[in-house]
């Protein structure tokens, strides 16, 4: 496996801890069998003190499992290189710089996204309870209807935001480390299948300079885009940053985004940019 690509466990341990959150909701709602009191329920426990503890915790391990780990790739990737002793320097000084600042924030930006969670779904079976009422469907209906969606409702969005936030927060965590050391490069990499997007597949081996993302789509022509961001930035995607740090790992000529557009460059070329 490539040294920089993300560790798919640690992704796979925050959806399980989504996932029991809302099994515990679940629970919750086995006894209740009118739709309101299921809506009221939702909501008290979004707003409880047990599960704002239980997100916060969920939270700070994510993080902080992603921060260890991509430091061990990191110290391994010093034993490859000409900074290697600079690099190992910087990782004992990290947390009193702005890398401290980033894995807090992190944290608090993913404890409020774990806190939203049943909210989202409490908005969702607010909308079913509308409808169904406006059709007439009796309420025990309506109760048996929400029980049976509940569980899936909640497993697909704890999926969804276990491997968007895991990969967002590798994403910060890299470009916080890249740039304490003056790496302002890095390379997009994807994880190669049948469901890497088209538009992230173009990028794939393409170098990006952290102060300057590119915009995926619009590069592979597509009438739609979802602005400028950086590999791991966005919805479902699984793409990865691979640090600049020996122009010599680099096999040159090279794909580079500048001036907006993917350019093919030289290394002499690259470091007059550089």
């Amino acid at each position: 496996m490539d040294l920089w690509a993300p560790k798919r466990r640690i992704e796979a341990t925050y959806q399980r801890a989504l996932r029991a959150s809302m099994r515990s909701l679940e629970n919750l709602l086995v006894d209740l069998d009118d739709p309101i009191e299921i809506l009221r329920a939702i909501r008290n426990f979004s707003r409880s003190k047990g599960f704002a503890v239980y997100s916060e915790a969920a939270a700070t391990k994510m993080v902080t499992h992603l921060f260890t780990d991509a430091g061990r790739t990191w110290r391994q990737a010093a034993k490859k290189n000409s900074r290697g002793r600079f690099i190992y320097e910087a990782l004992q000084k990290e947390m009193a710089g702005p890398l401290g600042g980033t894995v807090m924030s992190q944290i608090n930006r993913n404890a409020e996204l774990i806190r939203s969670l049943p909210l989202d779904i409490a908005r969702q079976v607010n909308g079913h309870i509308m409808a169904e009422s406006l059709k007439g469907t009796r309420a025990s209906n309506i109760v048996e209807q929400i029980k049976a969606f509940f569980p899936e409702a909640s497993k697909t969005k704890a999926g969804l935001i276990a491997r968007t936030e895991t990969s967002k927060t590798s994403t910060a965590l890299t470009r916080a480390r890249s740039q304490s050391i003056g790496v302002n490069w890095y390379v997009w990499r994807t994880s190669k299948d049948a469901r890497v997007r088209d538009a992230h597949a173009r990028m794939e081996g393409v170098l990006v300079k952290w102060d300057s993302p590119p915009s995926p789509e619009q590069l592979d022509g597509e009438a739609r885009t979802y602005g400028h961001y950086h590999c791991g930035d966005i919805f479902n995607c699984r793409c990865y940053p691979e640090p600049v740090i020996d122009l010599d790992l680099i096999k040159w000529p090279a794909n580079v985004h500048w001036g907006g557009r993917i350019q093919r460059m030289s290394r002499i070329q690259f470091e007059a940019i550089m």
